[in-house]
């Protein structure tokens, strides 16, 4: 670039005019004084000798331009959820939607005429940031509601304050009553807003990710099971009894809960589990080959509009094909319930009283009366066996208990080997004794054998 000294012109409204070149494209600014043409020269002079690009289109020093844009958060916010829409599944577009409805309340001021904090999270998460809904015009509340928002929200180039960020931070790692949210909640929410502002810095909306200049200490994750929730066989047995004995519908989910203990399945993978995988011969071992999962979300974030989505294996690629060996105790669960209720018309073993996926509250309202049945008052006040999803921990943590190996474990239960040894560190720790034992058998033969150890 090039900057020409003042120039004086024969004008009565501005008679001084600052020249400079950008990529061979001229650009001038006029004056009503020396002095303040002047000043933004050495402005312009400062910016080149500090390295700073130019615009070549507006000619101005790229911090500038920045601060002249006026793109709002709201407005970014929006266009970053549009974007993410198409390829993510159903529940992170859900994820994404509750994150940035917490940040741009926040981030709104509390002025008068400030909709109401309630009014104020719906509007924002089932209208503004849901793709699905562009077309639809929200109820007169809700859209008086987002006028607002999209009057008050600040642009994008304010949030480039280190201080700003920690207030922000703050409020995502709480829930809607001010207590502290779950650690792994606020992992996910801080997730989503720094790449939202990574996308703005790449729309040169911010110089940076202002995230990066906060040194806020997230909550700490509780990466470790909770050995109070794991059932042992006998108490896992009576759970499922006191499921069956909760008359049809009971005896039609003790199959379901039967996969999640004895295979490790998911609540989603037995969801979708079908006749045609399942290998159930009339004695010995069956094997499970899982293909699928269906996990239950709200049908306003799936593409087809229903409450659930059919995707692969969790964090496998979709056409990934798992396969469990099952024990003679769940083949025999299996095949009593095909032969007792038979599949529905897409050949899925369970299904919800009027049709379809079995859901969460459905399978749910069962277990919490069989925990009322099996259990005594103490252990229901208790977290053992507290949700279903907890059979699986108690399947796995059995598993190895056995001897299984890590790998094979790992294998069955659709994890790595990292996240198995980090979630079961304390179901490990507790075969150290065990261990012990057989290595110091081990000297004892060699020793034996006049060895004289290794």
């Amino acid at each position: 670039m090039r900057i020409w000294g003042i120039r004086r012109r024969n004008s009565k409204s501005a008679p001084f005019q600052l020249r400079w070149l950008v990529g061979g494209k001229p650009h001038q600014e006029p004056f009503t004084t020396k002095t303040l043409a002047d000043a933004r020269r050495a402005e312009l002079l400062t910016a080149a000798r500090s390295g700073e690009a130019f615009d070549e289109e507006t000619g101005l020093p790229v911090s500038e331009l920045r601060r002249l844009n006026r793109t709002t958060w709201y407005s970014h916010a929006r266009d970053y959820v549009d974007m993410k829409w198409p390829n993510a599944a159903a529940k992170h577009r859900a994820s994404i939607a509750e994150s940035l409805t917490l940040a741009t309340i926040t981030l709104c001021p509390n002025t008068k005429g400030r909709p109401e904090p309630e009014l104020l999270r719906r509007a924002l998460y089932q209208w503004a940031f849901n793709t699905g809904r562009r077309g639809t015009e929200p109820p007169a509340e809700e859209a008086a509601a987002l006028a607002w928002v999209a009057k008050h929200s600040p642009a994008v180039a304010a949030l480039d304050s280190a201080q700003r960020m920690r207030t922000l931070l703050d409020h995502l790692a709480r829930k809607k009553d001010g207590t502290p949210a779950a650690a792994n909640t606020v992992k996910r929410r801080r997730a989503v807003l720094s790449n939202c502002l990574r996308i703005a810095v790449e729309r040169e909306l911010l110089p940076s990710n202002p995230l990066q200049r906060v040194h806020w200490e997230a909550p700490k994750a509780v990466e470790e099971l909770d050995g109070r929730s794991v059932a042992t066989p006998a108490q896992a047995r009576a759970l499922l009894a006191a499921v069956r004995d909760q008359g049809e519908r009971g005896e039609h989910l003790e199959a379901f809960f039967g996969c999640m203990y004895y295979a490790a399945l998911r609540p989603e993978e037995v969801s979708v589990l079908g006749r045609d995988q399942c290998t159930l011969p009339g004695q010995g071992w069956g094997r499970l080959d899982l293909s699928g999962a269906r996990p239950q979300v709200g049908s306003a974030w799936t593409d087809d509009g229903m409450p659930y989505e059919e995707r692969g294996l969790k964090h496998r690629p979709r056409r990934t094909v798992r396969r469990v060996p099952i024990p003679p105790v769940l083949v025999t669960l299996l095949r009593q319930h095909i032969e007792r209720f038979g599949t529905g018309e897409d050949g899925r073993l369970f299904r919800a009283v009027r049709g379809g996926p079995v859901r969460s509250q459905e399978y749910g309202t069962v277990w919490k009366e069989a925990r009322r049945r099996a259990l005594s008052p103490g252990q229901v006040a208790s977290p053992l066996a507290l949700i279903p999803y907890d059979l699986r921990h108690a399947c796995v943590s059995f598993w190895l208990r056995s001897g299984v190996s890590l790998a094979e474990t790992a294998r069955r239960a659709g994890q790595s080997i990292a996240v198995l040894q980090r979630y079961y560190a304390k179901v490990l720790d507790g075969e150290e004794a065990r261990m012990n034992e057989l290595i110091d058998r081990g000297f004892a033969e060699q020793d034996g054998d006049g060895a004289g150890g290794l």
